[in-house]
């Protein structure tokens, strides 16, 4: 089962529901094994870069947000296998 990977909720607190980021790129390609912690994209939200770790050990999986687009508050950005 995968888990989804999301910009975490706490770096959208009190930020506007409909500003968007803007996903900068990503460090890990599909199909990259990850460890729990390791960066796997830079994202720019409200003139601030942040990263994007993965949560657990495992495969990254799908990317679903490429580099240069932007995404919503709660949008998955990749998905994660765990392993």
């Amino acid at each position: 089962m995968s888990i989804a990977i999301t910009l975490d909720n706490a770096a959208w607190e009190g930020v506007d529901a409909n500003v968007q980021a803007l996903l900068d790129g990503w460090l890990a390609p599909e199909g990259a094994g990850v460890a729990a912690g390791d960066v796997l994209a830079r994202v720019v939200l409200v003139k601030t870069t942040l990263e994007v770790t993965a949560p657990v050990a495992g495969v990254l999986e799908r990317i679903l947000v490429p580099a240069g687009e932007t995404f919503g508050r709660g949008q998955p950005l990749a998905s994660l296998r765990p392993g």
